[in-house]
């Protein structure tokens, strides 16, 4: 049976912010503070230790969905429920060939064309941003804003994940626009009580 996205607050578990701690120690802090998704971004971590990793946090997770950013490969070795991917990536029907019609598979996007083109190739949801700038991740797109996020939700046919310096002030705009999840990353990662910080997002999102 196919996974599908909950609505919710959704983790990005980066390992490029406060890489001194561990993705498992990250995930922990996301899913007991409430979060309807993990995302791990393991860009920095070599393919063995991210295995294992990931492994370790789908013991964690319980009913979270656990998405692996771009390693179609790690997903499948791993058990993840699915993948993110982006526009460097396998293409979305190679991912879905390859991880089952049981995976979530999101794929990102900036425009409602993405958006249509993603749906016919399989996708489950697709992240979509820039709405806000961000420096956890270099973006190659114009900033949305949120008046022009929420006209593309209201004409995406698929559940969007909004994108991109989302923190605890605008989470909840994120959220009234019609995102069916809010992805934030560095605005909990670098909180003193990030476990705490998490549980304010996922309050200021609401259900």
């Amino acid at each position: 049976m196919a996974l599908k996205l909950p609505r919710g607050m959704y983790a990005l578990v980066d390992d490029g912010v406060r890489p001194e701690v561990s993705a498992p120690q990250k995930a922990r802090w996301a899913i007991e503070g409430g979060a309807a998704v993990v995302q791990l971004r393991l860009e920095r971590t070599a393919d063995r230790q991210a295995l294992a990793w990931i492994r370790e946090v789908m013991d964690l997770a319980g009913e979270v969905p656990v998405i692996v950013n771009d390693r179609v490969d790690l997903c499948l070795a791993a058990g993840a429920s699915g993948v993110h991917l982006g526009d460097d990536d396998l293409p979305v029907p190679v991912a879905r060939r390859l991880l089952g019609p049981g995976a979530l598979i999101g794929r990102t996007t900036r425009s409602v064309a993405d958006v249509v083109r993603a749906k016919e190739e399989g996708a489950d949801h697709v992240g979509l941003g820039p709405i806000f700038s961000t420096s956890t991740k270099a973006v190659n797109a114009a900033v949305l804003g949120l008046e022009r996020f929420a006209a593309l939700v209201r004409d995406s046919p698929l559940p969007v994940v909004g994108i991109a310096g989302i923190t605890l002030d605008t989470i909840g705009g994120v959220s009234k626009a019609g995102a069916r999840c809010a992805a934030v990353a560095s605005d909990w990662l670098v909180a003193e009580n990030p476990e705490a910080r998490v549980r304010a997002l996922v309050r200021a999102f609401g259900r």
